[in-house]
């Protein structure tokens, strides 16, 4: 992004939202968003709602939004295709300079944006956000986050910044980089770092939840991280590797001592009960890592089908122009 149009007066900036489930949070999510970031004077503002399949009267409540601003845009799935991909979804329909991403929980204030777009302007490619505090997160969550990133940063190629989110800003060029990653099992903030550019963190106070509930229940923590280690480490598969050395080791020695018992000596080998074990152990090892290379298979068998990351049922306040426009990522209609 070239630096005439960081310091230009009023620079566009779009503000990506997903949304499931929003309805009781929705309607201050809009209006904190509109009160600090449009009245800041900082630069001109588009907000991107993308309704990730919701079941209440989330998509309801935006196009009533919508038909009141003509800055707020709303993208609908067809379906729940998950967060990561309403992420993806909003970068890819964003026209600004500078791409911001946060929930629509206001657990990420909206008020950081403007430290943010404020790091930008000086000429950093990715500011993003970093969860000094966190209210109204339980002890377990709190310390699964840790281990999470802390982990992933021990097995990956790739380091990421720990304790942070999705919650970021981004420079176009950052945006157009992501966008020509078109994998299918995302995780964006590991894209991000990925790709590199200059990236500062932003140290914030993370709030609790101003209404609903978490849409990351503990199965899909779950899931979200294996996501993230698969995405970015191979060193499963060369665990797996080394356990298979090491089984196979192990293996050659009881075979050395049960020969020298057996030529050299009077005693049969004893230790059924050890011999029992072993083979429950390495039967058991065999298991869990063919589970871990059936992972990697499945994943590149879903690229292999290239089906779109996800289809998109209705577009509001978009220019007809950008309506029509083939991208990337995604079926349209």
């Amino acid at each position: 992004m070239t630096t005439d149009i960081r310091s230009s007066a009023q620079p566009l900036v779009s503000v990506v939202v997903p949304c499931f489930n929003e309805e009781d949070v929705i309607g201050e999510t809009y209006r904190r968003l509109t009160a600090v970031l449009c009245g800041s004077g900082q630069a001109r503002f588009e907000l991107i709602f993308v309704n990730d399949g919701s079941r209440d009267r989330t998509l309801e409540l935006l196009r009533g939004i919508q038909a009141g601003d003509p800055s707020v845009r709303v993208v609908s799935f067809s379906r729940n295709f998950g967060h990561q991909m309403a992420v993806t979804a909003g970068i890819a329909h964003a026209e600004g300079e500078a791409v911001v991403l946060i929930d629509a929980d206001l657990q990420d204030p909206p008020e950081v944006v403007l430290e943010m777009l404020a790091r930008w302007r000086r000429g950093v490619d990715v500011a993003y956000g970093v969860r000094g505090e966190r209210e109204g997160e339980t002890a377990i969550k709190l310390w699964t986050a840790k281990v999470f990133y802390r982990l992933i940063n021990a097995m990956s190629d790739t380091p990421i910044p720990l304790d942070t989110g999705d919650f970021r800003l981004m420079d176009r060029s950052v945006v157009e980089a992501l966008q020509s990653m078109p994998e299918r099992d995302r995780f964006v903030r590991g894209m991000v770092s990925w790709v590199g550019f200059h990236q500062e963190a932003v140290v914030y106070r993370r709030a609790g939840r101003f209404a609903g509930t978490t849409k990351y229940p503990l199965t899909k923590m779950i899931r979200f991280a294996v996501d993230g280690i698969l995405s970015f480490s191979l060193v499963p598969l060369r665990l797996a590797t080394w356990m298979g050395f090491t089984a196979a080791g192990l293996s050659l020695l009881g075979i050395l001592y049960a020969m020298v018992l057996r030529l050299l000596t009077d005693i049969w080998v004893p230790g059924w009960t050890l011999l029992f074990i072993a083979l429950l152990f390495v039967s058991g090892a065999q298991l869990v890592f063919l589970g871990v290379i059936g992972e990697y298979v499945g994943r590149i068998y879903g690229e292999s089908k290239r089906r779109p990351l996800y289809l998109v049922q209705e577009r509001l306040g978009f220019p007809r122009e950008v309506r029509g426009r083939e991208r990337p990522v995604e079926s349209i209609p």
